[in-house]
């Protein structure tokens, strides 16, 4: 393998055992210092060597070095965090550097903070003589505000001004005896003995509305005006993740700092994308805006309330907007009506005359802040709009009868994310799920590796499991390929008879809700075994259950295809229903689709097979959590041995022993089941 391959090159897959051609003196200390931190890293968590994680250890640690890119698909068991933190942190150690990993999920966040982060700092300031420090940096509004928990913004509900002793506390909340108002109590007696603030550290959690009530977003926030600026705890945050050696973040709040004015993280020097197949998707999510008429008329009305000034014009830039938006058809929007255009003219006007009247008005800062941040909202929304369409995604929803969304993302988040979120800085990007059709093409594309400058390359590091002798791959190809009106009666009945052979463990995931309760209602009619339904408790309740029962059944829909981790016997049967395309509606799919036609791409293999391809990995790799696990991944498809695209889609699930054959696989089921998870 050739590290130093030119910008611009789009592939390089290579196998862990090749030699990375580099300048061996400024890198093999640090190799050294890296892998000695990791051996002590594993010995105190009493953990095992691992090649996998050794050999991305290693890779991490040249990239850091040449200051280059590399994607690292590390499978499930390799340890993938101890992988990237080790070098990371030893190179943040001996050079003084500052780095950032940023994260899809709070329990990976947990897992670095509380349990993997402490034990690398450790084993580096013993192998350099350097502590380094690691904090978590979240967006503004994820952190409790004092000032509007305390009453200090205007208009706020009686709850925020019970005061007194403890019993007149008491009889004010049973006068305020709701839901919400016993939450609002709860936060400001947590307020006092909380040292974060934080939303995730509140056990049990409170309701978003409720939430909602006690924080601010970074654009409502009076900073330095606030009478409790000194006691923040966003500010609080902010100043401590600026003061630290490797800050934890998410993939929003990443984005927000890829897409936006404001640099968040100064002075970082390495970025570590970890959860890196969700990266694209959660910056495009986060840069979404819509305008409503509801919008412009919440907006005009908060002017009107805190401002105190005139918003005629905007209210009726917003009957405009509604007027114009009402016969548009849900979906992409192609070409842009002049009526829309011109409403959202007139809307734009009336938000400037808001804003010079706004300067003029003599309310209390409180209240002007807030005018402040509606009229931004508004403005960025409509910014959005007059950006070039050609690259922006553009489209209407109807979430009730009478109530019209525009909604706007951008097209392409790869050179936002390719110049300014990594741009000459080393930038690692992780996951078990990123070689899609047997290339790291797709992914270096979609986060913006190929346009950033810097060389790149990917290699593979495998996983301690062997997928071949652990697991069996069985596509239906009997049952005919699956129609628009949900599972068809061949389905329900290949799904029975398999849980039945298996007798029950089974994770069934459906692509759509409608064909996940056709499964439920099947399994509940024609088994006896425990049917676990999405949506009937918490993902949590259900994981646990789901767990415990060795013969349940749980079914859900797209969120239960990642991130489902049962070890064991308890798991020992994944259904999938169909290939999980795009609705041939999707917006956003069909938007990437054609762009992608316009860049002489096929569109159906460059969008929507990439993305089923990455579900069906990730699916396919809830069966083997462990070495010890066994199983079978059904996949209830036929298209998945009948069209040419089953082989891309399969060259990205784990490599699984493949059969078509029914009674093989139900002979397997069976001996699976009667082994009681010795086997």
């Amino acid at each position: 393998m050739s590290w130093g391959l030119a910008p611009g090159v789009k592939d390089a897959d290579v196998s862990s055992d090749h030699v990375i051609n580099e300048d061996e003196d400024a890198s093999a200390e640090a190799v050294d210092v890296t892998a000695r931190v990791l051996d002590a890293v594993v010995a105190h968590m009493g953990g095992a060597a691992r090649s996998g994680q050794q050999d991305m250890a290693r890779v991490v640690s040249r990239a850091m070095s040449a200051r280059e890119h590399v994607i690292v698909q590390a499978g499930t068991g390799t340890g993938k965090s101890l992988g990237y933190l080790v070098p990371l942190l030893v190179d943040c150690a001996r050079r003084g550097n500052r780095g950032l990993v940023s994260t899809a999920t709070l329990a990976l966040q947990r897992q670095i903070l509380v349990k993997d982060a402490p034990a690398v700092i450790d084993a580096v300031a013993e192998h350099t003589g350097v502590r380094l420090r690691v904090a978590v940096l979240k967006g503004w509004s994820n952190y409790l505000c004092l000032n509007r928990i305390s009453g200090g913004y205007p208009d706020e509900d009686a709850l925020f001004s019970l005061e007194g002793s403890d019993t007149e506390k008491s009889d004010a909340a049973d006068r305020y005896a709701t839901d919400s108002g016993r939450e609002i109590i709860r936060l400001r007696e947590w307020a006092k003995t909380t040292d974060t603030g934080d939303r995730d550290d509140l056990t049990p959690g409170v309701p978003d509305l409720v939430w909602r009530r006690a924080s601010v977003s970074k654009r409502e926030c009076l900073g330095k005006t606030c009478p409790f600026i000194n006691e923040c705890f966003a500010q609080r945050a902010r100043e401590t993740a600026n003061d630290a050696d490797v800050v934890v973040t998410n993939h929003s709040l990443f984005g927000i700092n890829a897409t936006g004015d404001t640099d968040l993280f100064p002075g970082i020097n390495a970025v570590v994308i970890d959860e890196a197949h969700e990266l694209a998707g959660r910056v495009r999510d986060q840069a979404r805006v819509d305008l409503s008429q509801s919008l412009v008329t919440r907006v005009a009305r908060t002017l009107r309330t805190h401002a105190k000034i005139s918003v005629s014009a905007l209210e009726k830039g917003a009957i405009a907007l509604g007027s114009a938006l009402e016969p548009l058809d849900e979906g992409l929007l192609v070409e842009r009506p002049e009526a829309l255009r011109d409403a959202l003219i007139d809307v734009n006007d009336a938000l400037g005359q808001a804003g010079r009247e706004l300067k003029n008005s003599s309310v209390d800062a409180a209240s002007k802040t807030l005018a402040r941040a509606a009229i931004d909202e508004l403005a960025e929304a409509i910014a959005a709009w007059s950006a070039d369409p050609e690259r922006m995604i553009t489209w209407v929803t109807r979430p009730d009868v009478g109530s019209e969304h525009l909604n706007l993302a951008p097209l392409d988040v790869a050179p936002a994310l390719g110049s300014r979120g990594f741009g000459d800085r080393p930038a690692i990007l992780t996951s078990a799920t990123l070689k899609l059709g047997g290339s790291f093409t797709s992914i270096a594309h979609d986060c913006g590796l190929s346009i950033s400058g810097q060389p790149w390359n990917g290699i593979d590091v495998g996983t301690p499991f062997v997928p071949q002798s652990q697991g069996i791959l069985y596509t239906a190809a009997h049952i005919p390929p699956p129609g628009h009106s949900g599972p068809s009666p061949q389905v329900l009945d290949e799904l029975v008879d398999l849980v039945r052979a298996a007798g029950g463990g089974t994770l069934a995931l459906f692509s759509s809700w409608k064909a996940a309760q056709a499964g439920a209602q099947a399994l509940r009619k024609d088994t006896e075994f425990p049917i676990l339904m999405q949506g009937e408790d918490t993902v949590s309740a259900l994981v646990t259950r789901f767990r415990e029962d060795t013969d349940s059944c749980l079914v859900g829909t797209l969120s239960l295809w990642q991130g489902v981790d049962v070890v064991g016997h308890s798991c020992r049967l994944v259904v999938i229903d169909r290939i999980p395309f795009p609705h041939p509606e999707d917006p956003v799919a069909q938007a990437r689709s054609r762009d992608a036609e316009r860049r002489g791409l096929n569109g159906f293999r460059t969008v929507s097979l990439t993305h089923a391809s990455l579900l069906m990995a990730q699916g396919a790799g809830r069966l083997l959590r462990s070495v010890s696990d066994r199983g079978v991944v059904a996949v209830l498809d036929s298209r998945l041995s009948t069209k040419s695209y089953g082989a891309f889609i399969r060259a990205s699930m784990p490599p699984l022993w493949p059969t078509e054959d029914p009674d093989v696989v139900r002979s397997a089921l069976q001996r699976l089941r009667d082994s009681s998870g010795d086997a």
